[in-house]
Formats: C-alpha cells, structure tokens, sequence
C-alpha cells in the first residue's frame, strides 16, 4: 500500500432482508467470539457469520468489503476495524461510515473508501488510488470519482495508522 493503490474484487455483503445498509459492528464480528477469541487469524475466519456463512470461503486477501450506507455502525470497539485489516481487507467501500467506525478504521490503518457502491457488483475487479481519488471498476470498464483523502490521512495510512504515526515521528514516548 505504499503507493497508495489498491487492487482486488469486490466482496458485497448483504443482510438477510437483502439490504447492505446499516452493517453494524456486530454483523462484522460476532459479540460471542469477540469476546472469546483473543487470535485476529482465528477470529478473522468469523467475519460477516452471522449474515453470510460463505464469506470467508470467497474472500481472498487484498479483496474489498463493499456496502451501503452507514456502514460499522454500533458498538465503538476498534476490534470490528481490527479483525477486517488482519483478514486482509483492502478497503471498505461504501455510501457512508459510522463515524466512530470510519475514525477507528484510520487509527488502525485500514482504508475507508465513500462513493456510490450502486455500480459495483460481487466479483468486480476494482483498482483503487487513494491519492487521485478514483476507483477504476476493471470489470465494467467504468470510472468512479471519489473525493481523495486529505495528506494527513494518507500519511496515517502509510505508516499503519496512528499508533505506528505516532511512533515514526517520536511525537510521544510509547
């Protein structure tokens, strides 16, 4: 990720009433593992569980998760943003982000992407350049504009997020 370009298939998830709105923390990482399993490998094999069982069986590091609106809504544990980075999600892309989620998301170091996702299909393969603010859909040979992400928060996301910004730059011991 050093260039900032990101590439893999869209992985859409869905609740079992056929929307992709309102993914809350829960739906990401069930409370009766997250509480249980100390592991992120192990605890990564649970993502999306309880809304599709197939999941983890089609994603493939690198892939995106792709939603709707307000997506990570819920509880403000930064567990939720942790297990999809150590999963190997790319990005999240989506409508729009809880804002608890998306702040967790890059303190953390994982990449959180808003545009209309009304265009992206399952399986799409998707390119990504976060500092030209585009979203390159291979499959459709369609283009995305997206709003790039400030310097600042490109900077965080090049160093792994901000626990790991704070400690290239010495701004506090730790």
């Amino acid at each position: 990720m050093k260039n900032l370009i990101l590439c893999g298939k869209a992985r859409r998830i869905y609740k079992p009433d056929g929307s992709n709105d309102d993914i809350n923390t829960d739906y990401i990482i069930s409370g009766r593992y997250k509480f249980h399993i100390e592991n992120l490998q192990e605890l990564s094999k649970h993502l999306f569980e309880d809304i599709d069982l197939e999941f983890f069986k089609r994603f493939k590091r690198g892939d995106f998760v792709v939603a709707g609106r307000n997506f990570g809504c819920g509880s403000s544990r930064e567990q939720a943003p942790l297990v999809l980075k150590h999963a190997g999600v790319s990005a999240v892309i989506a409508i729009s982000f809880a804002r608890i989620f998306y702040r967790n998301s890059f303190n953390i170091g994982l990449p959180v992407v808003e545009c209309d996702t009304s265009g992206i299909e399952e399986g799409d393969v998707l390119k990504i350049s976060l500092t030209e603010g585009i979203i390159e859909n291979e499959t459709k040979k369609k283009v995305l504009h997206i709003h790039p992400l400030p310097k600042f928060m490109i900077n965080l996301l090049k160093d792994g997020g901000l626990v790991e910004h704070i400690k290239k730059y010495k701004m506090f011991k730790i």
